[in-house]
């Protein structure tokens, strides 16, 4: 019997395991390196509402803005590995924000990856009395007034100012960009006040405004028109050929978070996306939840590390700032 106690005591001493049991025995945080409101914002308390029940603690949802996201994505990376701090994130803020500003810190070596979540394609829009109604026009205009259309971005080597950099090289226009430290929801009110003409917006967050006639559309970023508003052209049939950005968001945690802790968050992201209420509110967001088998923490680290090998270069040659 000694032995066996002895046995068991041994392994519950082992890194991980007596915490991976008792875990989450308190509040977990869930930092959102974007401002309240925003796309991502959203998507992180609409999962963390389901999350919660899974996992059987509160699960706090705190803003941390700046520097592109990487103001939160940094406070993530020094926390503590302990489960109880996580970071929700995207392609923005942890690949090309990373390329463009050169941070003291690497995600794909100082994160590890908990679960890959919904994606969605920008839309571009203008403020509702933009001169310009159609993508022709729209076009016309900017050749016309070269360098008099500002665009909001969520800063230097966002995937806003990339898709504005790209838009205006394919077409041969000129664009002055106006960084946001807080993000979408604060391009999204001074699109709608006057103060900026034109933005690239997640559909999450620009559908709404779009059914409510409060903005104007000319362009979503995927290769095929999405089917909550079809009567919006694909970049490629408005003319600016071969912009196709798709917004893909996943979880990370600490390097150095404890194997089992990891694999009980993944669970609970995993549940939360197969919850029927989720997943409804999901498909009217145009969110494109993936399947079951790239929702994994592998598949995050897979997607996470071939995009950061794509764009590196590319936004590095293109300084952004």
């Amino acid at each position: 019997m000694s032995r066996i106690v002895l046995a068991l005591l041994v392994f519950l001493a082992l890194p991980g395991v007596a915490k991976a049991e008792t875990y989450p025995a308190r509040p977990i945080t869930v930092i959102v390196p974007f401002g309240a409101g925003g796309p991502i914002d959203r998507l992180a308390r609409l999962l963390t509402e389901s999350m919660r029940t899974t996992l059987g603690q509160p699960i706090v949802v705190e803003n941390v803005t700046g520097a592109s996201g990487l103001i939160g994505v940094g406070r993530v990376v020094r926390a503590v590995p302990d489960g109880y701090t996580l970071g929700i994130g995207n392609w923005p803020s942890h690949v090309l924000a990373e390329a463009a500003l050169s941070p003291p810190f690497n995600t794909l070596k100082d994160l590890q990856p908990v679960a890959l979540l919904p994606s969605n394609p920008y839309i571009m829009i203008a403020r509702k009395d933009f001169p310009a109604k159609t993508p022709s026009e729209l076009i016309d205009w900017l050749k016309k007034n070269p360098g008099k259309a500002t665009l909001g971005t969520a800063g230097p080597g966002s995937g806003q100012h990339l898709a504005g950099l790209y838009f205006q090289n394919v077409t041969k226009t000129d664009l002055q960009f106006v960084p946001y430290r807080g993000g979408a929801s604060d391009i999204v009110r001074d699109l709608i006040a006057g103060h900026v003409d034109l933005a690239f917006e997640q559909a999450i967050t620009a559908l709404p405004y779009l059914r409510s006639g409060t903005v104007t559309a000319y362009a979503v970023t995927s290769p095929s028109r999405i089917a909550a508003a079809a009567n919006i052209p694909t970049a490629d049939e408005a003319g600016a050929s071969g912009l196709h950005i798709l917004i893909w968001n996943g979880l990370w945690v600490p390097k150095g978070t404890p194997r089992p802790i990891i694999e009980k968050l993944t669970g609970a992201a995993m549940a939360a996306m197969a919850e029927p209420s989720v997943r409804a509110r999901l498909v009217e967001w145009t969110q494109e939840i993936p399947p079951v088998e790239q929702q994994t923490a592998s598949a995050l680290g897979a997607l996470h590390k071939a995009d950061a090998e794509k764009w590196w270069p590319l936004v590095k040659a293109a300084n952004p700032k």
